[in-house]
């Protein structure tokens, strides 16, 4: 399909050690990437720490580490000892996450989430040049920093983008964006703004069930939990989905969760989530790599099928 394959990571109801024997069958299968995330369960950088010393077939990818939650030089570290642990397999990933994660989780004012991922990826690039930083921008200021333990290559650097101006920080001052919760036909949408020598992942929801009814009941839970977020709702406003989502914001305004997952048309469903046999799976991750994603990481729902299976049955052929 592609020369980058992903999956992520950490499974649902496997341990970070039990996932050493899974790292090399991932990598025994074809995959050729394991990306974490960072919202309620594993940080980013652990399950990665894992996969670096248990397989060294696979890259590793974090999508995303949101700006808000550690401080930039604590950030700066972080990334630096990934990626000497990773020896040149590691891209990083920032984003400026969302409000419930960032203020209601872990109790940290969500201010100009822009600029203040503008800055974090500004110093963080700076850090990991090892320079040594004094300076006040935006949203922070920096006094002294500079890492003790230098960086022999430093990572490549996406940003989490929904929207244009992300898009195109992204582009001009990162080395590509990473994208969520859109369909492959958005893809051109946002490739535009990032530009075309940059690269774009993407983490790919898939529920490998060919019991259509069921596979959407549970797709229409996950879009009514992310896509009323304003960053999500915002997103999808501009990639043309107002009007077909407007009820479900509407009904989930007035409190009304039944009948906000109700109203999702199917065809939005079957856009964002991917859902069916293994091989109708991977033939719609195909049309997402087609339309420019270069790495795809796609994030099974563990919905009436075993997980093994379904490791199996959607690797890359």
């Amino acid at each position: 399909m592609t020369a980058r394959y992903g999956i992520t990571i950490p499974f649902e109801g496997v341990t970070l050690l039990e996932h050493r024997d899974w790292f090399h069958r991932l990598a025994d299968l074809g995959y050729t990437d394991v990306w974490s995330a960072e919202v309620d369960g594993a940080d980013g950088f652990t399950p990665l720490t894992v996969a670096a010393l248990s397989e060294e077939r696979l890259n590793l990818g974090v999508a995303v580490t949101p700006t808000f939650t550690r401080g930039p030089g604590l950030l700066a570290m972080s990334i630096a000892a990934m990626a000497e642990v990773a020896g040149g397999r590691f891209t990083m990933g920032l984003g400026a996450s969302s409000q419930p994660v960032v203020e209601r989780w872990n109790g940290i004012s969500y201010e100009k989430p822009y600029q203040r991922t503008r800055d974090v990826l500004r110093f963080v690039k700076r850090a990991l040049d090892g320079e040594k930083i004094d300076e006040v921008f935006e949203t922070f200021e920096i006094h002294g920093f500079k890492l003790s333990r230098p960086v022999i290559n430093r990572p490549p650097i996406l940003l989490g983008a929904l929207r244009p101006g992300m898009l195109r920080l992204a582009g001009e001052e990162a080395d590509g964006a990473i994208l969520n919760w859109l369909a492959a036909s958005d893809v051109a949408q946002c490739r535009r703004e990032v530009g075309d020598n940059k690269t774009i992942a993407a983490r790919l929801f898939v529920i490998p069930l060919e019991d259509a009814d069921a596979a959407r009941f549970v797709a229409r839970r996950m879009i009514s939990s992310y896509l009323t977020v304003n960053a999500y709702a915002e997103f999808h406003r501009w990639l043309g989905r107002g009007e077909a989502l407007t009820p479900m914001w509407d009904a989930w305004g007035e409190g009304n969760r039944k009948l906000a997952n109700e109203v999702i048309p199917d065809e939005v469903v079957d856009e964002l989530v991917i859902h069916g046999s293994y091989d109708e799976c991977r033939e719609h991750v195909g049309r997402y790599i087609e339309a420019g994603v270069e790495i795809p990481s796609i994030a099974i729902v563990p919905f009436g099928v075993d997980l093994k299976d379904a490791v199996e049955g959607l690797a890359p052929r």
